[in-house]
């Protein structure tokens, strides 16, 4: 039947046919979670978005440095070497202490040839790859494994390489030299990106161009010419090219033989390696020694000598001559005009007429501040630097630092110890006689004050007091004053007033002899420190160096300290008893007394091997309170007899010291007088009321290091030396570190007591 009333529609809250459902969670069940069935829901819960989390930072990790470089390679810019070559290469003004100019420094105008790809031959090529980045034909600009490496070291807080040569030429061309990740970064990219748009044979002819490789040369050309006086890059051998090479990572030790020696040595290997040379010509070929430059700056002579010390110092405080040249600085020095002239001229009016075999040295310095007033290292501005590149036993100008360690242990100059010579010393079993140099009559006599033992240098006096204080606290004072504990000569590392093991040393330190090798520089230096009253301050030679703008770029900082004691008054003291006892050595009757003034100084004198009464170093060194100056004089050969022209052995007191006063009178002259204070009485300051000793000689068998047998005769009318009989290592000259040696003096007629020492195997 028809439905004509439409049906009332349902509701859906009350339709019939829906079945209502149980809400469902796909982590619970119908009874209710334990608390630890809980606890571990919640922990699937965190862990879940830690993996989410962990995904993520993942993902930008590995996003943002592809980013990041993408970013990078639009913004950086790809440097031009010839824009990067007129920048480089400005010179350098330096100037004397007095705002004159000393010299200006500037490479020769061969670094404006830029040489193409054609212009290079085969050996310069492969050596620098060898050198500096063997997979440069073959990588994207960068090596991936050498960053890594690098950045690992860095992270560490140590220095590692890892640039290729397009990342070298890109950090040559930003200047930007320092040790950071960003840095790195930025200098991949822009390597990278060179090397999408220039040809390897572009960038390598850009790179060789525009690096320094030492000697003021930028760029091959100039190179090969400094180096080895080659006009045609393709003079050049494998062996010299790869010295060439081998300079590029550091430069500034182009002076260091010995640094040039070992970047040869590794090159040559490298080649051989990726087999660029054959075996037989690695052994064979000798290393290229370079040429003898030619000079064009205006200096002559000692002052050559003076320049290379200004441009190491330079490297030292950060602006070496690659940086320097970039800028165009002016570096302001502490030589003083009249100072350096007169200390030419005493050297030259004292050895004019000598020999022309020895060979002299001369440093000064102020007190007060630690700056080179003048500095002489040898006529021959292109030969051996004798001030800071040789060792010389220091004979018994050392005896101030036995001195020092005296008082510091509760001696005076008051103290007595037995002056008479010969004296017998029993060292673990070996007997060593010493004998005095002066007061042949043994005036001293047995209770000798150490005031007058430092007067006459008694050798007998020294040798038992340091016996009795130790050899250590005498290195100690040494370095203390100014000594360093090592050095580099020659381009060689030096530990200094060390025994063969590291050490401490002999006793024949106590007279200057054996181990107590150091440098003519630092002598003056650690006088310097006594006439400051025991303030030391590390010697400079420059003291500021400004930009093209005249602004200062750099400035020196007083380093100084109190040497001998930390308590103020007892450092003071103990300096101002050593000038006590130093003061009577250059009293008038020695002849080196200074013209209207105080001084004080040391006189000292090494002996040659197997001859009693020759010498083979001899010194003076001495202050006022404004200058300290360290002279020495030597040969080249080492261990060879000094003879004046008149064939006299020569002595500190004589030729050295005759130097040192002329040059003290002229450097001082129209200074006012300036005097010591007066010391503070330190331990047993004052001498014993003098009695009457019997003198008695007796002969002594002693054995030396070799255990063998040698005797004395100190009853001879002519005093004599024990011979060295243990087997030396033989000299050949200056260039040779000094043989570390046990000593016993010096024997001969120094006719103010100079002093000294003498080897014995």
């Amino acid at each position: 039947m028809y439905q004509t009333t439409p049906r009332e529609p349902e509701l859906l809250t009350h339709r019939e046919d829906e079945v209502e459902l149980e809400p469902f969670y796909d982590d619970e069940y119908d009874e209710e979670l334990t608390e630890e069935e809980a606890r571990a829901v919640r922990r699937k819960k965190i862990w879940r978005r830690v993996r989410r989390t962990t995904y993520v930072a993942f993902g930008l990790m590995l996003l943002a440095p592809v980013v990041a470089f993408a970013i990078a390679y639009q913004v950086v810019e790809v440097p031009n070497p010839e824009a990067l070559a007129a920048e480089q290469g400005k010179a350098i003004t330096i100037l004397y202490a007095d705002g004159s100019v000393m010299t200006k420094y500037a490479p020769g105008e061969a670094n404006r040839t830029m040489v193409k790809y054609e212009d290079l031959p085969e050996s310069i090529k492969h050596a620098l790859f060898a050198a500096e980045d063997p997979t440069f034909e073959t990588n994207v600009g960068f090596d991936l494994k050498a960053i890594a490496r690098a950045a690992y070291y860095q992270l560490k807080g140590e220095q590692s390489g890892g640039s290729g040569l397009t990342q070298q030429y890109v950090k040559e061309a930003t200047d930007q030299t320092d040790m950071t990740l960003s840095r790195k970064f930025t200098e991949a990219v822009t390597a990278y990106k060179m090397s999408q748009q220039q040809d390897k044979k572009d960038i390598l002819t850009a790179y060789l161009n525009t690096i320094y490789f030492g000697k003021g040369a930028y760029g091959i050309k100039t190179a090969a010419k400094a180096y080895f006086g080659h006009d045609d890059l393709k003079n050049l051998t494998y062996s010299q090219a790869a010295l060439l090479a081998g300079m590029v990572q550091n430069p500034g030790r182009d002076w260091q033989p010995a640094y040039q020696q070992e970047r040869w040595n590794y090159v040559m290997d490298q080649m051989l390696e990726y087999k660029w040379i054959e075996p037989s010509y690695r052994q064979s070929e000798p290393f290229p020694t370079p040429v003898e430059q030619t000079d064009d700056s205006g200096l002559e002579g000692p002052r050559l000598h003076i320049r290379d010390q200004i441009l190491k110092e330079m490297d030292k405080v950060g602006w070496d001559v690659k940086k320097s040249q970039s800028v165009g600085v002016t570096v302001h020095t502490t030589i003083d005009p009249p100072k350096q002239l007169a200390a030419e001229k005493a050297v030259q009016d004292v050895l004019g007429n000598q020999p022309k075999e020895l060979r002299s040295s001369l440093t000064a310095i102020d007190p007060q501040s630690g700056a080179v007033r003048a500095y002489y290292a040898g006529s021959d501005g292109t030969g051996l630097d004798y001030a800071t590149d040789t060792l010389q036993e220091a004979g018994s100008s050392f005896k101030a630092f036995d001195l020092v360690a005296a008082l510091k242990a509760g001696k005076g100059l008051g103290s007595t110890y037995d002056g008479r010579s010969p004296k017998t010393f029993n060292l673990g079993g070996t007997q060593i006689t010493i004998r005095n140099a002066s007061d042949p009559n043994d005036t001293c006599g047995e209770k000798c004050p150490i005031r007058k033992a430092m007067e006459l240098s008694l050798n007998t006096v020294f040798y038992e007091m340091v016996i009795e204080v130790g050899t250590q606290p005498v290195a100690d004072a040494a370095h203390a004053a100014g000594i360093p504990k090592s050095v580099e000569v020659q381009g060689a590392k030096k530990d200094l007033l060390v025994n063969e093991t590291g050490g401490p040393p002999n006793v024949g330190i106590a007279i200057g002899g054996g181990e107590a090798q150091v440098r003519p520089f630092d002598m003056a230096s650690a006088y310097a420190t006594f006439a400051a009253r025991g303030i030391y301050h590390e010697p400079f030679f420059i003291s500021k160096i400004t930009n093209s703008e005249e602004k200062a770029v750099y400035q020196h900082v007083d380093v100084s300290r109190q040497a001998f004691d930390p308590d103020p008054q007892k450092n003071q003291d103990i300096a101002d008893n050593v000038t006590e006892a130093l003061k009577p050595v250059v009293k008038p009757s020695t002849g080196l007394a200074c013209a209207g003034r105080e001084c004080a100084g040391k006189t000292g004198t090494h002996e040659l091997p197997d001859h009693a009464d020759q010498n083979s170093k001899a010194w003076m060194v001495g202050y006022t309170p404004s200058l300290a100056t360290s002279v020495w004089l030597g040969r080249d050969e080492g261990n060879v007899a000094l003879k004046d022209a008149q064939n006299r052995p020569i002595f500190g007191g004589g030729l050295p010291g005759q130097i040192w006063k002329k040059f003290m009178d002229r450097a001082l002259e129209g200074t006012p007088p300036e005097p010591f204070p007066k010391p503070r009485k330190l331990n047993q300051f004052d001498d014993p009321k003098p009695t009457t000793t019997t003198t008695t000689t007796t002969t002594t068998q002693k054995r030396d290091e070799d255990n063998r047998s040698t005797t004395t005769d100190p009853t001879s009318t002519k005093p004599t030396t024990t011979k060295p009989t243990t087997s030396t290592r033989p000299c050949v000259g200056l260039a040779c570190p000094p043989t570390t040696t046990t000593t016993t003096p010096e024997n001969g007629p120094d006719p103010i007591g100079g002093g000294g020492s003498r080897p014995t195997g």
